[in-house]
């Protein structure tokens, strides 16, 4: 497996270049970028071709990876809002990430299906998610790019055994899950998770949770909180998962190098499990 790191784990307007370097310089193999609102640094609505494909070549020059693309745009732009308008909009920033992981050699994206709430139903949130989602699919297809559906807290796909199926109805090669460790540890087990997915998972991002605080001050860097390490890695050897960990983690006050040099080695701790 490979070692990832996401943008967000350095402080916001670090440098793309620095990304790059603190990312190399810690071990890393491989780095996951973002679509990020107008004006930040790196991808954007706004990113062009062209741009798109200096920035591969500057990861190159540092020796990485890029293996895939997030984005937090989702959540104000979702794809269940009631707003058709807002869902086209959602639905345009989920082909941004197709079209930009097509030109950068990027093989999945990670969408946020929706999110549940006191105005938008479990049921609704299901139906115009799956709805949107396969719109989007042909030119998934076309450039042969993987929709990676993340496990988030937005109160919808509890269970491994419903995010499994939600996938299967989707009826598409390039639908799979993007696997969040930590963000299942709040009401269940990694490891069944991972077995139960199988190979629905294309991506798997990675942090540490402490169920005794129990929301979102509980996530900690990787090591510190209570993710049983030793059985995800087993489940994902078992269920033949080669590709990328990538650490999804709060910057650190200060010394942002830091948080790389020290997340590279709870990676190859974690990776050393087996």
């Amino acid at each position: 497996m490979l070692k990832g790191i996401n943008q967000w784990c350095y402080p916001e307007g670090t440098p793309l270049e620095k990304v790059f370097e603190y990312s190399r310089d810690a071990g890393f193999d491989a780095v996951e970028l973002n679509i990020n609102p107008e004006d930040s640094i790196g991808l954007t609505m706004n990113t062009t071709i062209e741009e798109a494909k200096r920035i591969v070549e500057i990861a190159s020059s540092y020796q990485l990876q890029l293996r895939s693309i997030s984005t937090g745009l989702l959540w104000e732009n979702s794809l269940v809002d009631p707003s058709a308008k807002v869902r086209e909009q959602g639905r345009g920033i989920v082909e941004k990430q197709i079209e930009l992981a097509a030109t950068m050699g990027i093989d999945t994206i990670l969408v946020v299906p929706g999110i549940v709430s006191e105005d938008i139903s479990y049921t609704d949130c299901y139906e115009r998610s799956q709805e949107e989602l396969r719109k989007v699919i042909p030119l998934a297809k076309k450039h042969d790019v993987c929709i990676g559906i993340e496990n988030v807290w937005n109160k919808f796909l509890l269970s491994p055994l419903e995010m499994a199926r939600y996938i299967d109805e989707l009826e598409s090669e390039n639908v799979g899950a993007y696997f969040d460790v930590g963000n299942v540890l709040q009401f269940g087990y990694p490891e069944q998770w991972i077995r139960i997915l199988g190979d629905r998972i294309k991506k798997v991002h990675v942090k540490d949770f402490r169920t005794a605080i129990g929301n979102i001050k509980g996530f900690v860097p990787l090591l510190a909180g209570d993710v049983n390490w030793k059985k995800v890695y087993v489940a994902l050897v078992e269920i033949g998962y080669k590709d990328t960990l990538t650490a999804e983690l709060s910057p650190y006050a200060i010394d942002p190098c830091s948080l790389a040099v020290d997340t590279a080695r709870h990676l190859e701790i974690i990776m050393e499990q087996d």
